[in-house]
């Protein structure tokens, strides 16, 4: 039995456990920052750089600095993204809430539109904070391509959306590992799909350019 095999697997494990734990700490810790309220969406961004990074290949860098540089150049932007996506979700939540209090029962026939626009909704968001910190886009820009990603890659968001619900589900069952692996173990599931997701795209527009030159 090679020992010394064996021993450097079980170093590279603690390695990443060691890492993941880390990152999740400064997630948690930059969002109280910002007083979650201008924080949440900073460090989020934050954390999918850096899992980005790891998903790229480069897992040599710097954590703290990756994820400190990512949360001050995007202090500004990544709440003014934050702020849409609360205020849709907002918006979406009033309108349940209205058709199941409205008393015309017409009105209940809204409800299944609505799910399916929630639906989307929440499959769109699986790909907002990785095409954010993939690409340079304005935030209008983000939104919309988030939208045709989604459509592009059906197979991946449903993928996402049942192993992101799987991996909550797990979590609920053990709060306090919440404090060390919760958000790092969400951002890497969607960051690798998300990541195979946009190589193919970019993959497709070099062969639509070359077609066409």
């Amino acid at each position: 039995m090679d020992t010394s095999g064996f021993l450097g697997s079980f170093n590279k494990l603690l390695e990443w456990i060691s890492r993941l734990a880390f990152l999740n700490l400064l997630w948690i810790s930059f969002s109280l920052l910002g007083l979650i309220i201008f924080g949440f969406f900073p460090a989020t961004v934050a954390m999918f750089a850096v899992a980005r990074k790891w998903m790229l290949g480069n897992d040599e860098m710097s954590i703290f600095k990756t994820f400190w540089t990512a949360y001050k150049r995007e202090f500004l932007k990544s709440n003014l993204l934050g702020a849409m996506i609360v205020a849709i979700g907002l918006i979406l939540y009033i309108d349940f809430q209205f058709i199941q209090q409205a008393t015309n029962p017409f009105v209940s026939v809204l409800n299944v539109p609505l799910f399916i626009i929630t639906l989307i909704f929440i499959s769109m968001m699986f790909y907002v904070i990785p095409i954010f910190v993939h690409y340079d886009m304005k935030i209008s820009q983000v939104i919309k391509n988030s939208f045709f990603v989604m459509i592009m890659n059906p197979l991946s968001t449903f993928y996402m959306l049942i192993g992101s619900f799987g991996i909550l589900f797990v979590l609920s069952y053990a709060p306090p590992i919440c404090l060390l692996y919760s958000g790092n173990l969400l951002a890497l599931f969607i960051m690798k799909p998300a990541t195979n997701a946009f190589e193919k795209i970019d993959q497709k527009s070099q062969l639509f350019i070359q077609e066409n030159i």
